[in-house]
């Protein structure tokens, strides 16, 4: 999965590192071009009717909203209570320009914030929401455990009780071939062979016409003791292709990923 580098010349991956891929110029490119023409998920769509508030007042807090996909997918669905932030600066500019363009007034809230820090925010400061997201993956595209972590403790202490989280990750297991690459790449965190900028076993880092991505691919048990220990309780989750079928433009847009919803403790 990874060749071999000089590991002298190679610095661990940093939050900072992945906030400059996601500004990148191909990135937002990327992200906003779905914004536009995209929309939501058939597969978002159906979690959403299930496990979301049914009340379209519920406020609902969205991290990682990149160029706002899913914030005006939500609007579209009639929430009108939305706080949805990123990490990336530009994405967000996007976002904030997409949301002008549908003129959506005061219904959608955006904002720059790092999901690790949410709690402490202004635009949330004395809020209680009723429903968090954290969509295509966006929580394992922050590096090291502790911190997706750290992100998740932060969104429960914005959340009402019983407030349901809805995230996607990937899943290193899902297929035989996901099984089978991972276990090559074992062999090589064994022997120390591995990319010297990954940090934690699961960690990805590739480079296409798109741009440079970080993604930590984990297993089934490492999100159920994440949920554990950061003040959710697990829910529900399954595999995007068992819930509904996605058309050729999400599947050319986005691989197989694994929905989980959990409950604020």
């Amino acid at each position: 999965m990874n060749s071999v580098v000089n590991k002298d010349s190679v610095k661990p991956l940093s939050s900072k590192q992945v906030r400059e891929d996601f500004n990148d110029l191909r990135a937002v490119v990327h992200y906003t071009r779905a914004a536009h023409r995209l929309g939501l998920w058939a597969s978002e769509r159906k979690v959403f009717e299930q496990y979301l508030p049914r009340r379209k007042t519920a406020r609902i807090l969205e991290a990682g909203c990149g160029a706002g996909r899913a914030t005006l997918g939500l609007y579209e669905l009639g929430y009108k209570k939305i706080h949805a932030f990123d990490f990336a600066e530009e994405l967000c500019a996007q976002a904030q320009s997409l949301s002008l363009e549908r003129e959506v007034g005061k219904a959608i809230t955006l904002f720059h914030a790092d999901a690790r820090k949410i709690s402490k925010h202004p635009e949330v400061a004395g809020l209680e929401f009723d429903a968090a997201l954290f969509l295509f993956n966006g929580l394992m595209q922050i590096p090291r455990r502790r911190n997706r972590r750290m992100a998740l403790r932060s969104l429960a202490a914005c959340c009402k009780p019983g407030a349901p989280l809805i995230f996607t990750t990937h899943d290193r297991d899902h297929s035989k071939l996901e099984r089978f690459m991972w276990k090559r790449e074992a062999k090589l965190w064994l022997t120390g062979r591995q990319d010297p900028a990954l940090v934690e076993f699961g960690d990805r880092y590739f480079e296409d016409d798109l741009g440079r991505t970080f993604m930590h691919l984990p297993i089934r048990s490492e999100i159920l003791e994440d949920l554990e220990a950061t003040g959710w309780t697990h829910e529900w989750d399954s595999m995007r292709r068992r819930i509904s079928k996605e058309s050729r433009a999400v599947r050319d847009f986005s691989d197989e990923c694994r929905f989980w919803v959990a409950k604020r403790s």
